[in-house]
């Protein structure tokens, strides 16, 4: 009985690890144990970068949401809290969307939240 041989299973695996190094200098796009470092390497990076890229878009939507508060004599915290008040259930993702694109609509959003927080 022939024995099983790996090479083109071996080489292709290896063929994609070394496309995943493509851009990296010197050594860590050539040979092959610093290419399996600097993948590894990368992959823990880029999955934590996923997880961060995730709140940075929170603070984004939360700067957006506070400067057209503060255009509506509100501060973010005052506005957030009005709207909660007044049962109104939007996330600061479309929050951030009206304050840039419908500037109206967040103005009534901002005075339904100062009516809501004075009474």
């Amino acid at each position: 009985m022939a024995r099983v041989k790996s090479g083109v299973t071996t080489r292709q695996r290896k063929k994609k690890t070394f496309r995943f190094a493509k851009g990296s200098y010197f050594s860590k796009r050539s040979r092959w144990r610093q290419v399996v470092q600097q993948v590894e390497r990368s992959m823990r990076f880029s999955y934590v970068g996923r997880k961060d890229r995730k709140g940075d878009f929170r603070s984004l939507w939360i700067q957006r949401i506070n400067a057209a508060a503060r255009i509506n004599n509100l501060s973010y915290s005052q506005f957030i809290y009005g709207l909660k008040k007044a049962g109104i259930g939007l996330d600061r993702k479309m929050l951030a969307e009206l304050a840039v694109v419908d500037p109206k609509t967040f103005q009534q959003l901002a005075e339904t939240a100062k009516t809501s927080v004075a009474a």
